[in-house]
């Protein structure tokens, strides 16, 4: 594990001591480190929902109901015929 330094301004570090009883940390240390990962974690959730929002409405072709229907059953008869039903 790697130390690292960091400058806080006393109002800041003052709202972190106060939340450590009431959120059971028992060092600042444990507390900063957990709100870095929770920051990573709100970050990788971003860019998931980014590349989700690119994907939405990328496919310019429109399935019928008809058309799902058909696979549906294509895909039944396609199972039926490699598990020997029927």
């Amino acid at each position: 594990m790697e130390t690292i330094t960091i400058k806080m301004e006393d109002k800041l570090l003052n709202e972190i001591d106060q939340k450590l009883e009431f959120h059971r940390y028992s060092t600042r240390t444990e507390f900063i480190r957990d709100a870095i990962r929770e920051k990573l974690s709100e970050l990788e959730k971003d860019e998931i929902l980014k590349n989700l929002a690119l994907l939405k409405g990328s496919s310019k072709r429109k399935t019928s109901d008809t058309q799902l229907h058909a696979a549906r059953d294509k895909a039944i008869e396609m199972l039926e015929k490699k598990i020997n039903i029927k």
